[in-house]
């Protein structure tokens, strides 16, 4: 790589679409082209997070991230080098996680919950990209989610949503909505409006970025 990576932020709220966007985007080039470092990936051991009043887990918090990590790792990327990070995945051991390679490519993903709100990892960004949508549709995202993936019930998903996601989304997330270059209302359940939302985006990029 002769020059700089284009460094994209993508932060949204839970039930955003943000992993439907970015499986739509990514599509759309090869993987010498681009790569891309999820937030949760960089989560410290459950032993680590903090404990509500009544005793859950709030995995909402950007204290629960391992920021630090993830500005050295990208910062690694952005020099041109390759890293190497176990992948996250709900009810997965750490000792059965998948080791990741992720190595540099001229355009770099970063997506998560809290990128906008680490000042060093945000400033990294060329392009910071701001998925919503209306918080019923969201909700709705979230309970069928955690239903299908985790076995929760509508009452634990709704004590979530209430004491964990909906104060995390309006302290750490919403406060940089006006700071996005491009935001993304996804409140459709027809995939080809993301499609072409994301068709239009790569080729922008392509022409600007991988072209030259």
């Amino acid at each position: 790589m002769n020059k700089k990576p284009f460094v994209i932020g993508i932060a949204g709220g839970s039930g955003s679409g943000k992993t439907f966007f970015l499986n739509c985007f990514l599509n759309h080039f090869s993987s010498d082209d681009i790569c891309l470092v999820s937030q949760d990936d960089y989560y410290r051991a459950k032993h680590l997070q903090e404990i509500d009043e009544n005793g859950w887990i709030n995995f909402d918090l950007p204290e629960g991230i391992d920021d630090e990590k993830l500005y050295s790792d990208l910062s690694q990327l952005i020099s041109g080098g390759t890293i190497q990070k176990k992948e996250y995945t709900f009810n997965v051991s750490e000792d059965k996680a998948r080791m990741l390679t992720i190595k540099a490519a001229p355009i770099i993903i970063v997506e998560g919950l809290f990128i906008f709100h680490y000042t060093r990892v945000a400033n990294l960004f060329d392009m910071r990209i701001f998925m919503d949508a209306d918080e019923e549709i969201t909700l709705n995202r979230r309970i069928k989610r955690d239903g299908e993936e985790r076995g929760y019930d509508r009452d634990m998903v709704m004590y979530q949503w209430l004491n964990h996601v909906i104060p995390a989304y309006n302290a750490y997330l919403l406060p940089y909505k006006c700071t996005a270059d491009k935001i993304i209302m996804n409140n459709t359940h027809v995939a080809d409006d993301i499609i072409n939302i994301t068709q239009e985006l790569s080729e922008e990029l392509k022409h600007t970025v991988l072209a030259h």
